[in-house]
C-alpha cells in the first residue's frame, strides 16, 4: 500500500491537582491554587500534544523519551519537552499540519487564557496560531475532574511528510 504522506496521532494525559505547584496549561501559568503532580512541571496540555505527536509519527511516546524516572526531567518546563519530540519527528521527515486539543478542567475557566495559550503553543511547535485549535470542557461535577481533583487534556494533530508536494 502506498503511503499517502499524511499521519495523525492521538495523545492522551491526566494529572492530579494538589497545593504547591503552579497550573500549567499549554506553557502558560495559570493563577489557582493548586497544580499538577507530575515529575516534570505536569502540563497535562503539552504531554498530550507531545504524545500526538510522536504517536504520528511512529516514534513511541513521551514515557519513554522522558522517562519519569530520570532526575534530568524533574520539574522540566514541558516546553523544552514538546520541542524535543518536534526536532524528532521533523529528523523522521514530517511537518506539521495541525493541533486540535481539548482541556479538561473544573476550575478556573479556561477561555479567558485560551489564545496566550494556543499562542504558547503555536510558538513551541513553530507553527501559526491558526495551526492550533484548544477547547475547553468541564466534567459537570463527574469524576476526578468534576471534583476538582484532576486535569485531563486530549490532543490529535495530522502531520505531512516534508517530501509531500505542496
Amino acid at each position: 500500500m502506498r503511503d499517502a504522506g499524511l499521519r495523525t496521532g492521538l495523545g492522551w494525559d491526566l494529572h492530579r491537582l494538589v497545593a504547591g505547584r503552579p497550573l500549567v496549561v499549554g506553557g502558560v501559568e495559570i493563577p489557582h491554587d493548586r497544580g499538577e503532580d507530575g515529575h516534570s512541571d505536569g502540563d497535562a496540555l503539552l504531554h498530550a500534544i507531545t504524545d500526538a505527536l510522536l504517536g504520528a509519527a511512529a516514534l513511541g511516546d513521551i514515557g519513554e523519551m522522558f522517562p519519569p524516572s530520570d532526575p534530568a526531567w524533574k520539574d522540566a518546563d514541558s516546553r523544552k519537552l514538546l520541542a524535543a519530540a518536534l526536532f524528532r519527528v521533523r529528523a523522521a521527515g514530517w511537518e506539521i499540519v495541525n493541533v486540535d486539543a481539548v482541556i479538561a478542567l473544573e476550575r478556573p475557566r479556561i477561555l479567558p487564557h485560551r489564545e496566550a495559550i494556543r499562542a504558547s503553543i503555536a510558538e513551541t511547535l513553530g507553527v501559526g496560531p491558526e495551526r492550533v485549535s484548544v477547547k475547553a470542557k468541564t466534567s459537570e461535577g463527574v469524576d476526578a475532574v468534576g471534583s476538582g481533583e484532576a486535569i485531563a487534556c486530549w490532543a490529535t494533530c495530522l502531520l505531512i511528510s516534508a517530501e509531500a508536494p505542496v
